[in-house]
Parts: structure tokens; C-alpha cells; sequence
């Protein structure tokens, strides 16, 4: 008889009332067991030394250490997956879309701000998530992304952030070859969809397209509301090409790249000799998301006089599934999805990859190259 160990979880925040609140929801769990709590980011760094855990979830807002210092610590000198419980202000969810890129797993947002009295309401989405994060392989998250030199300078709010914590090279742009549309009426569009460690494959991505790219990028990104905001503004900040969160009936411009917001369904439609933006908050999420990957395909799918060519990456779930089937049936399509070896989770990509719904399958440095080479 195997007997599987329960994940070790440690729970870092400044409030008593919310390491109770969030301990007893994953003791219910289980595989689960809180096995230590601390209450900020310096007392969060010593139970990582002396309990060793497998997963942390880590508030940001924190007196004496604070979350985003203590995450950066600990995924430098003793990487474990983190998942970050945050407010929705501003200033945190700019800090949060960082903490993903220090190596974070996951964002959760909290509905009722710092200390929040209806946290009951998203505890089946804390406890699917930090279970989901016990069970990453770390390298996956200390990966290194390779920065890139860019046009843009990128930002927080407060403090510029541009190739913050790089330890390797600066690589310049290199210069594509793709003939530059100025035209509005695109024939083909990039859709993308991911998930639990989708900032950071998109930040690999993303900045890897020349700014003559020459046709529109849709991206679903699971994430909160307010969020998806913080991450467009990171990624247009490091980017060659514009990236921004989509706005309700805006048009869809070539070189453009523009993410779902959170809590909105994305889909589009034609306009005049174009097409524009068509944000839904009225259809309920589907599998519990909202943006889903399934929407976009589906919509995208109705449009049968363009082409696309479409991405899956890490992510929990199988979102994007039965989207890219009716894509795939209605439209020339060319799909790829991002491989196990690089995967955060590899749940969506591998729904595709089963159902025989990819052509290509690609570490995800090599998606943006893979993305180009299919444009002509």
C-alpha cells in the first residue's frame, strides 16, 4: 500500500484573524496540513529554514519584511512554490503581477481587501490553487527569463522596474523579416491562452515579438480583475509591440496585443472593414473562469474568413479544449502548445496535446519563434 504525505503548507500574513481564516480551509483538505504561520516577511523566512514547507501562501502588505521582499529571498536562496493572497489596490496588484515574475506560482485576490470578513467566498479557489502549487516542479519557477532589450520603459506606478533582478546578458531585438501591414483589416490573428504561471510564459513570449509584427494577439489569462491591468502595463513596459488590456467595442489594430480583463469574457466581432473588441461580464464563467480560453476559440471560430494560428500554455485544467476543437473545424488554424518540460502546470497544454488538437509542441522560449515562422 503507497502512502502519499500530505503537503506541508506554511501561511504568512500580518493579520491573526486571516492565518486562522486561511488555515483552516486547506486543513480541511485532505492532502494538506498548515504546519507553520508567520507573520511577515522576516518571521516567513526563518519557519522556511527550520519547518521547510512544501508550499507558502504569502500576503504582500506586511510590516518588518514584506511579501515581494520575503518571496524574492526565498526564491533565490531556498526556492518553494508561493502563492500570493493579495488586495486589490492598485499598488498591489502591480506588486503581485511582479511577484509572479520573481517566481510566484500563482495570484489570488481577496474580495474583501487586507483583512477580508467573505474570504469564505473564493475557498475552493484557494485550496485547488495552493494544492496545485505544492505539486509544481521548482524548476519550472527559477527558470531565468531571458531579458531583452526594449523600446518601452517599464514600470510600476512608482518605481521603474526595467530588467530588475537580471543576472543574465541584455540580448537585443533581432530584426524579422515580416512585411509591415499598416492596414487595419487583419487575415489572420494570434490567440493565446493561459493560466497558473501564464505571466511569466507570456513575458517569455510576448517581448520576443519584433515591433513590425503584423497582426493582433488575443490573450486569455486567468486572473482577477484589476490584475489583468498591472500585467498589460508590465508587458507593454518590456515589450516592442503594444500591449494592453482590451476595452469594450475598441478596435483591433495589427502590432497589437491585447489581454481579456479579468472577470470579462473576450470575444470580437466585425466593424466596418474591421473587427473590434466585444468584452462579456453577462455569460457565466465557464469551468469557473471568466475570461476563458473557450469563449475566445469560440467566438474566433465564427469567423470563417480569417486564419489563425493559436497558443496554449501552462495552466491548470483543460480550458481551451472544446474551443480549439470547433476552431480547428471551422477555421485553418495552426496550433501549438507549450511542453511538459516547461509547463508551470501542465494541464491545458496536455488537454490539447491528447485530443490531438496541436501541430507544434514547444519549450515556451521557443513559442514566439514558432508563433513568426507561421505569419507567412
Amino acid at each position: 500500500m503507497i502512502i502519499t504525505k500530505k503537503k506541508r503548507v506554511l501561511v504568512v500574513d500580518d493579520s491573526a484573524f486571516m492565518r486562522k481564516l486561511i488555515s483552516d480551509m486547506l486543513n480541511k483538505h485532505p492532502m494538506m496540513e498548515v504546519i507553520g504561520i508567520a507573520r511577515n516577511g522576516k518571521d516567513a523566512v526563518g519557519k522556511v529554514r527550520d519547518l521547510q514547507p512544501d508550499v507558502i501562501t504569502m500576503d504582500i502588505e506586511m510590516p518588518v519584511m514584506n511579501g515581494l521582499e520575503a518571496l524574492k529571498f526565498i526564491m533565490d536562496q531556498m526556492p518553494i512554490p508561493v502563492v500570493i493572497l493579495s488586495s486589490t489596490t492598485k499598488h498591489n496588484t502591480e506588486n503581485a503581477v511582479l511577484a509572479i515574475e520573481y517566481g510566484a506560482v500563482d495570484v489570488i485576490a481577496k474580495p474583501g481587501g487586507a483583512i477580508s470578513l467573505n474570504l469564505h467566498e473564493i475557498e475552493k479557489e484557494i485550496v485547488e490553487k495552493v494544492f496545485a502549487a505544492s505539486n509544481v516542479v521548482i524548476q519550472t519557477l527559477t527558470r531565468q527569463i531571458t531579458p531583452i532589450q526594449k523600446r518601452h520603459t517599464a514600470t510600476t506606478g512608482r518605481q521603474n522596474i526595467e530588467n530588475e533582478s537580471r543576472k543574465a546578458p541584455i540580448i537585443p531585438v533581432k530584426t524579422v523579416n515580416i512585411p509591415k501591414k499598416k492596414t487595419l483589416i487583419a487575415k489572420k490573428f494570434v490567440i493565446i491562452g493561459t493560466s497558473t504561471g501564464g505571466p511569466r510564459a507570456l513575458q517569455e513570449v510576448i517581448t520576443r515579438f519584433p515591433a513590425e509584427f503584423p497582426y493582433p494577439i488575443l490573450i486569455v489569462q486567468h486572473m482577477p480583475p484589476g490584475f489583468t491591468k498591472s500585467l498589460a502595463e508590465r508587458l507593454n513596459g518590456l515589450s516592442e509591440i503594444t500591449v494592453k488590456e482590451a476595452e469594450h467595442g475598441e478596435p483591433i489594430e495589427n502590432g497589437t496585443a491585447y489581454i481579456a480583463p479579468g472577470g470579462l469574457h473576450l470575444k470580437f466581432e466585425k466593424f466596418g472593414m474591421g473587427y473590434q473588441v466585444v468584452l462579456d461580464g453577462d455569460e457565466a464563467p465557464r469551468s469557473g473562469h471568466r475570461p476563458a480560453v473557450n469563449v475566445l476559440l469560440e467566438s474566433a471560430s465564427t469567423h470563417k474568413e480569417l486564419e489563425y494560428i493559436t497558443a496554449i500554455m501552462t495552466g491548470m485544467g483543460y480550458d481551451g479544449k472544446e474551443g480549439m476543437e470547433l476552431l480547428r473545424a471551422s477555421c485553418k488554424t495552426i496550433t501549438i502548445a507549450e511542453s511538459k518540460n516547461t509547463s508551470v502546470v501542465y494541464g491545458m497544454p496536455k488537454a490539447i496535446i491528447d485530443a490531438g488538437l496541436c501541430d507544434e509542441i514547444k519549450d515556451v522560449q521557443q513559442i514566439a519563434k514558432a508563433i513568426i515562422g507561421n505569419l507567412k
